[in-house]
């Protein structure tokens, strides 16, 4: 459709002039989710923070300047927006938004009473998803967020005395002696590893995802700065291999969530290093499918430019994005086997009468991303189109269900793509 289509023209209407209040609308969208046991927020999930850019063109546009753009990996123009989303092992989803505004579009600068950092865009964010009753474990954010970038939301956060986990860059450089640890990486060398009979202070963590498998991960407390496992803050260590500590997987995690030996001294809730870990595989939600289904439902795709506008757009996917995980629990797709000879179904689709449904928990790894299609190809099914979005992607879960408890640098690697299977449908 064209910008002077009526239906356009309509939306536009609706987005920029009509009287609706976009916080109101949120507000009773979180209620409902809350309301609701299959996605209410409890004390075992985590609250993640995390944001994302994208490309926009001209610069009449709200909030639009050249900037750095996690979509594209890059320095384009563009508008950024931080976002929580609460996320446990099951169900994950977005709570409230804030768009970024650079410095160069206020008149005053940095120094101009409306500019905010994205850290401090995210205290706010936490402050009022605290305010709206969503428990939580911990505050998990990667590194953008960490004290390897800015102190602002570790100080926010331990003010308001909320619990997290932070991603470290695992080269960022503090003082120390020099006989001691200068980085995160020298910190987990000095843990003492030789073998897996001989692991010195790394521990063996067993992470469960949601297919079925496991991965066997080693962690540790490590010593850095002030930051230890009898100080107020702590450094903790998860890899796949204490020997290399490869780059791809493993984190340097900050947490003030106290050692288990350390726990009456702490008003917060004790933390083993498998439960440290357990929250922030977690936030692999934001990357593995929040992103991919928020773009997808048109989270970029606004021709309106006026901050309410905006603001409003971003209630209406997040809206959406809600309308899916409703489809997804209440009519959850099929497991789709690839047919074995000519005369049987093809995948995607039901024998009359006959209803296969994929159980939480038990969702079939090798299960394509699109695993069910629309029952008429030439029919759109929104409420289906919805479970398709997310089928392959809550098989994808980070960790499998636990008990209820009484890195990425600055320049990140572009968002992943939907795979091409989730948009077969258009």
């Amino acid at each position: 459709m064209g910008a002077q289509d009526p239906a356009v023209q309509r939306l536009q209407f609706f987005l920029s002039e009509s009287g609706w209040d976009a916080e109101q609308i949120n507000a009773r969208r979180l209620e409902l989710l809350m309301a609701d046991a299959a996605t209410a927020a409890h004390p075992g999930g985590v609250l993640v923070v995390d944001d994302s850019g994208d490309r926009k063109d001209g610069h009449a546009t709200a909030h639009v300047a050249r900037q750095y753009l996690g979509s594209v990996g890059k320095t384009d123009n563009g508008i950024v927006a931080v976002s929580t989303l609460w996320a446990d092992q099951r169900v994950y989803y977005p709570l409230h938004v804030a768009a970024y505004t650079p410095a160069g579009r206020l008149p005053a600068g940095r120094n101009d009473p409306g500019f905010a950092t994205k850290p401090q865009l995210a205290a706010g964010l936490i402050r009022r998803a605290v305010a709206a009753g969503v428990g939580f474990a911990a505050v998990v954010a990667d590194s953008l967020y960490g004290p390897s970038q800015t102190d602002t939301l570790i100080d926010a956060l331990g003010r308001a005395g909320l619990p997290y986990v932070l991603a470290l860059q695992p080269h960022k450089g503090t003082w120390a002696p020099s006989d001691a640890a200068h980085t995160p990486v020298e910190a987990a060398q000095q843990v003492g590893w030789r073998s897996q009979r001989r692991p010195g202070g790394w521990q063996r963590v067993t992470r469960r995802f949601r297919d079925g498998h496991t991965e066997t991960w080693w962690a540790a407390d490590a010593r850095l700065g002030g930051w230890g496992p009898d100080q107020r803050v702590r450094l903790v260590v998860a890899t796949t291999d204490p020997a290399t500590l490869p780059e791809r997987t493993t984190w340097y995690l900050v947490t003030n969530r106290p050692h288990p030996d350390r726990a009456r001294r702490s008003r917060l809730p004790a933390a083993d290093l498998a439960e440290v870990v357990r929250c922030y595989g977690l936030r692999n939600w934001a990357e593995q499918g929040y992103k991919q289904v928020k773009h997808e439902l048109g989270w970029a795709d606004f021709q309106v430019r006026s901050d309410t506008a905006i603001r409003r757009h971003y209630t209406l996917v997040c809206c959406a994005f809600s309308f899916c995980w409703q489809a997804w629990i209440t009519d959850p797709p099929p497991t789709v086997a690839a047919p074995t000879s000519p005369g049987e179904p093809r995948p995607g689709r039901r024998e009359r009468g006959h209803h296969q449904h994929v159980h939480n928990g038990q969702t079939d790894a090798d299960t394509p991303l699109a695993g069910h299609a629309t029952p008429h190809p030439q029919l759109a099914d929104p409420g289906h189109t919805a479970a398709t979005l997310l089928a392959g992607l809550v098989a994808r879960a980070p960790t499998s269900p636990a008990a209820r408890p009484i890195h990425r640098g600055h320049h990140r690697p572009p968002d992943q793509p939907v795979p091409p299977a989730l948009t077969n449908h258009r």
